[in-house]
């Protein structure tokens, strides 16, 4: 009886040991992540001026340049490396009395050139280098149309 019971409890501290390996772990990322902003960019209106965006006619994107440093990504290839993102803002920085009402904002960015729109929120992860972002914001009004006047919409980018 007693040999039964050493071969199971060997059997469940192999066991825990290997769930101890497969199991996900957080760890503080050890490098270093530069943003510089580089243009700005511009919205433009719809012809219904309900929808202000970047990829509007006559819009631009803004753009970024990410420099991403990770002793941890070089050596483990791509473990712990950095992540990028640039969520929607909830309200403009300045705009005309009743610009912000019933306004809804989304962001889309691309990185390194690519032509396809990520969403702004779904954090990429970035391999060690120099990257370029271009990132657009659109402000969609719901019901209404935008008033006359000036407005300027501020995107975060995040490296973490």
């Amino acid at each position: 009886m007693a040999g039964k019971r050493r071969r199971n409890s060997r059997a469940l501290l192999a066991m825990a040991a290997l769930a101890g390996l497969c199991l996900p772990t957080q760890a503080a990322i050890i490098g270093t992540c530069t943003i510089v902003i580089g243009a700005s960019g511009t919205m433009k209106p719809n012809p219904a001026i309900n929808i202000f965006g970047s990829k509007q006619a006559g819009g631009s994107s803004a753009g970024a340049t990410i420099t991403a440093s990770s002793l941890l990504c070089t050596i483990l290839n791509l473990i712990d490396c950095f992540s990028v993102s640039a969520p929607a803002p909830i309200a403009f920085t300045s705009a005309p009395s009743g610009g912000d009402t019933n306004v809804t904002f989304a962001t889309v960015f691309r990185l390194d050139g690519s032509g396809t729109d990520i969403p702004g929120s779904s954090p990429q992860r970035v391999i060690n280098g120099t990257h370029t972002m271009q990132v657009d914001l659109t402000a969609t009004k719901s019901p209404g149309i935008f008033p006359a006047g000036s407005y300027q919409g501020t995107v975060t980018v995040r490296c973490e």
